[in-house]
């Protein structure tokens, strides 16, 4: 007698996929921010106590030293400021200018050669100094004529100090005497030329020191007078032309 043959068994039902998805009142914490929780290295620590101190020591108060000088060149520089502004205002109102100087008569007493190059004369003029401003005084500090035959320096002489007011006119007479000035061939021949030719040349030459004068304002500069003066010839030489200006 057969028995029935028993079914095979049936396959385990397949295995349901389990539910991974975190509740929301659980919060999942990385790797990543773990290591962000731990301490960070020693040396980064310095480095921002490094940066820290300088910025404490960049936001401290300067130096009170620093300030004063600050102060100082602020206020010397609002003096050099209003100097400037004042010197301009006076120049452009007031318009000064430069004292004169000029001869209107000369003699020429003696001129001869000693020697073929040494050169000895005795020559006076009539230094005239005027003050064309009518607003402003005038003061010559420091006054030295010097007498040139051609560009050689034949004779020098100081002049006293003096003052000249608003408008004022002042002749000095100066006398130059040269003593054996020396005298290249060359000028000693062009001298000899012209004492035959009854026509002598000179060259008068003057630096001044002049203070202007305007109430508080005072303003001190030199000033290079010159005179190109031709005499006849000695003795008694007289002017017979002149040509003068003066500049700064």
């Amino acid at each position: 007698m057969m028995h029935p043959t028993k079914p095979p068994p049936l396959p385990p039902p397949p295995a349901q996929k389990q539910n991974h998805s975190t509740p929301y009142n659980q919060i999942v914490v990385s790797k990543q921010a773990l290591n962000w929780n731990q301490q960070p290295p020693a040396s980064e620590v310095t480095a921002g106590k490094s940066r820290k101190a300088t910025l404490l020591r960049k936001r401290r108060r300067s130096n009170p030293i620093i300030w004063c000088c600050a102060i100082i060149c602020l206020v010397f520089s609002v003096l050099v400021i209003l100097a400037g502004v004042s010197t301009l205002i006076i120049f452009l109102v007031i318009k000064p200018r430069y004292p004169l100087f000029e001869t209107t008569r000369a003699i020429l007493n003696s001129v001869y050669l000693d020697s073929p190059d040494y050169l000895n004369g005795d020559f006076i003029f009539l230094a005239n100094f005027s003050n064309p401003n009518r607003k402003i005084d005038v003061r010559f500090e420091y006054l030295e004529i010097e007498l040139y035959f051609f560009d050689r320096l034949v004779a020098t002489q100081a002049l006293q100090a003096f003052s000249l007011i608003r408008g004022e006119v002042r002749l000095e007479s100066v006398h130059m005497v040269t003593s054996e000035a020396y005298l290249p061939p060359n000028l000693a021949l062009e001298l000899s030329k012209q004492l035959q030719s009854n026509r002598v040349g000179y060259n008068i030459r003057g630096t001044f020191r002049v203070r202007l004068s305007l109430g508080f304002f005072h303003f001190s500069h030199w000033l290079y007078g010159r005179c190109q003066v031709e005499m006849t010839g000695p003795p008694y030489g007289l002017l017979v032309a002149r040509s003068c200006r003066i500049k700064r």
